[in-house]
């Protein structure tokens, strides 16, 4: 490298963590001579591991492990919590949003740079549904499944304290949208958690609970295959799930979620995991996009046309060149992200140093999925599984992924613990809204929380 590269990466999520982690470990001694300087811009000062959210939000782990915080493990690059707005790469500059902007009074901070990473992931795909704003709730954050573990469990008290037909019965509803492995999981793993609540609930048994799971395609997790999809189906009718293929959330205003089959159901609780799409960002830039929105990349994730600009993971649309045929890309998974982060870091180190790059090439290994405590779907490599086994190969082969030794060990010793002891059930949905207590102690009327539970979720 003749000159100071300035590297920026947008995006703290499995491709910006594992791009700035490959290029620090690649660029050490650059980087201490000063020749070279990684930014990574994120909204969030840690890379949330999403697979194991299912399994926070059922209480399994702690929230805090299925997180990474950043600035420990990229510390040798320079860390700027924000929300990267806009990038003009013929300029080679980014304009960032941090917290400070409103306060400064500015448009945002604009950092410039060499060498471009975009990595911003994807955001939840949503509908204009009516009702669906207002009620319903994610499921691609640690924040949303706790605060969704929370929600469940409150309506399970609402339900026990209330002698209301129908406000009990609405309260017991669960109704979540999408077939894919966040609607799936989360759903296994906490009607997995209420059913075992119930035993301390003098009132509410498992069979007094609904749990409603939309898809509008004709089968679920199609990622495991269509008999391993079949299987799903019935183990999750077996406990007493209502499966609904072929069907749309068409409302849910007014608290009644509204089917395309006709069916009504009463309920607080909408999960809504119907599909992500490519991060905002990406269309504020002036690099070429494809029909879905995803960035134009070659197979060796460089975005088409633009030199010194990189992408990969769910905003970026690679060809697949195991598929044997034109036209196909990459599926934007995690399997994929951690594989093209390892090339993507060192397509840009080869880059610097005018090297040959690297094709990006990985033939898809599988899936698997949780169904909840000792129950799974997976298919790998050809071989199909279900039951103890495939739950057992998930967390098996997800421990072996999360980042650090130091997450590894802490997760493992949840899960040993929790085989030891009793789950926990307590919800905590003053979390949500801390000052609520003390604005009520100090002039009695909370600023922003319902009127019906000025401490908890809705």
């Amino acid at each position: 490298m003749k000159e100071r590269a300035r590297i920026l990466v947008v995006g703290g999520g499995y491709v910006g963590m594992y791009t700035a982690l490959r290029l620090q470990r690649r660029l050490k001694r650059e980087l201490g001579r000063g020749e070279a300087e990684i930014t990574v811009v994120t909204p969030d000062p840690y890379m949330t591991y999403q697979p194991f959210l299912p399994e926070a939000a059922a209480g399994a782990i702690s929230p805090r492990h299925v997180v990474v915080p950043l600035r420990r493990v990229l510390d040798r690059c320079r860390v700027v919590i924000g929300e990267a707005t806009a990038v003009d790469h013929a300029a080679r500059t980014a304009t960032v949003r941090t917290p400070a902007t409103e306060e400064e009074a500015t448009d945002g901070r604009r950092i410039e740079y060499d060498e471009l990473v975009l990595a911003p992931g994807s955001v939840a795909r949503t509908l204009p549904i009516p009702g669906l704003a207002d009620h319903a709730i994610g499921f691609k954050t640690v924040e949303e499944a706790i605060g969704l573990r929370n929600h469940v469990l409150e309506q399970m008290d609402i339900a026990s304290s209330t002698r209301d037909p129908g406000v009990r019965d609405a309260a017991l509803t669960f109704v979540f949208v999408g077939g894919g492995y966040a609607g799936v999981e989360a759903l296994g793993e906490l009607e997995d958690m209420a059913r075992y609540a119930t035993r301390y609930y003098h009132n509410v048994r498992p069979e007094d609970m609904k749990w409603i799971l939309v898809e509008a395609s004709d089968r679920i997790l199609p990622e495991v295959g269509e008999e391993m999809g079949r299987y799903t189906v019935t183990e999750l009718r077996r406990r007493n799930i209502d499966v609904r293929l072929e069907t749309r959330l068409d409302s849910c205003a007014d608290r009644v979620a509204v089917l395309s089959d006709g069916s009504r159901f009463p309920t607080r609780t909408v999960v809504w995991t119907a599909g992500v799409k490519p991060h905002p960002v990406l269309a504020a830039t002036d690099l070429p996009l494809n029909e879905r929105g995803r960035l134009r990349c070659t197979a060796e994730l460089a975005v088409e046309g633009a030199p010194h600009a990189w992408a990969a993971g769910d905003a970026a649309a690679v060809p697949d060149v195991t598929a044997g045929e034109a036209g196909r890309e990459c599926a934007p998974n995690a399997q994929h992200a951690l594989r093209q982060a390892r090339v993507l870091g060192d397509n840009v180190v080869h880059s610097l140093r005018g090297e040959p790059l690297e094709t990006y090439a990985h033939k898809y290994a599988g899936s698997v999925a949780s169904l909840g405590l000792h129950k799974g779907v997976a298919q790998v490599y050809g071989r199909k599984l279900k039951g103890y086994p495939a739950w057992l190969m998930h967390r098996t082969y997800h421990l072996s992924r999360v980042p650090t030794f130091n997450r590894k060990a802490r997760v493992a010793a949840e899960w040993t613990l929790a085989g030891l002891f009793k789950r926990e059930i307590v919800s905590l949905g003053s979390l949500e809204h801390p000052r609520a207590e003390f604005e009520l102690a100090a002039d009695g009327k909370p600023s922003h929380d319902p009127p019906h539970n000025p401490k908890g979720s809705s």
